[in-house]
């Protein structure tokens, strides 16, 4: 018999949340392959996109996580510049918002595991995918 999957490892590694084994995203986070997310896991046949529009909903996981970046960028700055001034103003700018470009596909891709994993209680683990 195959040992369960963490919860833990299947967020990390992107997994579908029925069965923790199947893929969510095709191509890399990062590279020349654009990240999509397959309609169907390739391991159990769950439905990833639940219902129409049900990913809206990680735009308020992705913005949630924004902030959190914007802040941490925020206070290294803060950190490595000192205060806020007019002088320190544009150090500021340009360190949030390479921040959050450099960020974008971490968010797309984890906001929607998080709501996925995290907050779809219509989604629950089935540990008989692992045999």
């Amino acid at each position: 018999m195959a040992e369960q999957t963490s919860k833990l490892y299947a967020i990390v590694h992107c997994k579908c949340p029925h069965c923790r084994r199947g893929d969510i995203f095709t191509g890399s986070m990062y590279g020349w392959n654009i990240q999509h997310t397959k309609e169907v896991c390739g391991h159990c046949g769950q439905r990833i996109e639940i219902e129409p529009g049900y990913f809206y909903a990680a735009m308020y996981v992705s913005y949630a996580m924004n902030v959190i970046e914007m802040l941490t960028a925020s206070f290294a700055t803060y950190l490595l510049f000192g205060p806020l001034t007019d002088d320190t103003f544009w150090h500021y700018l340009i360190v949030i918002f390479a921040g959050c470009f450099i960020l974008y596909p971490f968010n797309y891709r984890y906001s929607r595991i998080i709501l996925l994993h995290v907050l779809s209680p219509n989604i629950k683990y089935k540990p008989y995918y692992d045999k």
